[in-house]
C-alpha cells in the first residue's frame, strides 16, 4: 500500500454482500458551519453485484428523477448515479424522512414507468447534456417497471418494510 492518506467512505464500508435491494438508506446527515443539515441518501435501485442499469437507462432515470422529485419534495439538492450503475445518492438540504425520499422515488419510477414521453425528459440535446446521444427512455421504462414490481424498501437490511 502506497503512503496516500485516504479518507473513510461510508458507501465503501457499507458490506455491499448483505444489503437487500431496491431500497432507500440514510447514509448520514452532514451540519455546516451555521448549523444548516444536509442529508444523502443511498436510493439502491438494483441488487449490487447481481446487476446493473444499462448506461443510456441510468442516463434517462436521472435526468427524469432530477426534474420529477423536486415537484415532490422540498430541499432536493441532487441526485447523481453511482458508477457502479445500481442507484444514486440522494442529496438534500433538512433531513427529510426514509419515508418521504422513498414515496417520492415510488412516484417518480411510476410516472417514468408509465406516463413520461420522450419529449417531457429534460437535457436530452447538446446544449443541455455532456452525453446527449446515450440515452434510452424504453430501457428507463423497463428498469423503472422492474423496480417497483419488487418494491422499495425502508430498510436496506430488510425487506418487511416496503414503502
Amino acid at each position: 500500500m502506497s503512503d496516500v492518506e485516504l479518507a473513510e467512505v461510508e458507501s465503501f464500508s457499507l458490506d455491499h454482500t448483505k444489503v437487500l435491494a431496491p431500497y432507500v438508506r440514510l447514509i448520514g446527515v452532514e451540519r455546516g458551519p451555521k448549523g444548516d443539515a444536509i442529508s444523502n441518501f443511498d436510493v439502491r435501485l438494483v441488487q449490487p453485484n447481481e446487476g446493473e442499469i444499462p448506461t443510456a437507462g441510468l442516463h434517462t432515470i436521472e435526468h427524469t428523477l432530477a426534474a420529477l422529485l423536486r415537484t415532490r419534495f422540498d430541499g432536493l439538492i441532487d441526485i447523481s448515479p453511482f458508477g457502479c450503475r445500481t442507484g444514486f445518492h440522494l442529496i438534500a438540504w433538512g433531513e427529510p424522512g426514509v419515508e418521504v425520499v422513498a414515496a417520492a422515488i415510488k412516484s417518480s419510477l411510476g410516472d417514468l414507468a408509465e406516463r413520461i414521453t420522450w419529449e417531457d425528459v429534460p437535457g436530452t440535446e447538446a446544449v443541455s447534456c455532456g452525453n446527449y446521444r446515450d440515452h434510452s427512455l424504453h430501457s428507463a421504462r423497463e428498469w423503472s417497471r422492474r423496480i417497483l414490481a419488487q418494491g422499495i424498501s425502508l430498510d436496506a437490511f430488510d425487506r418487511s418494510r416496503i414503502a
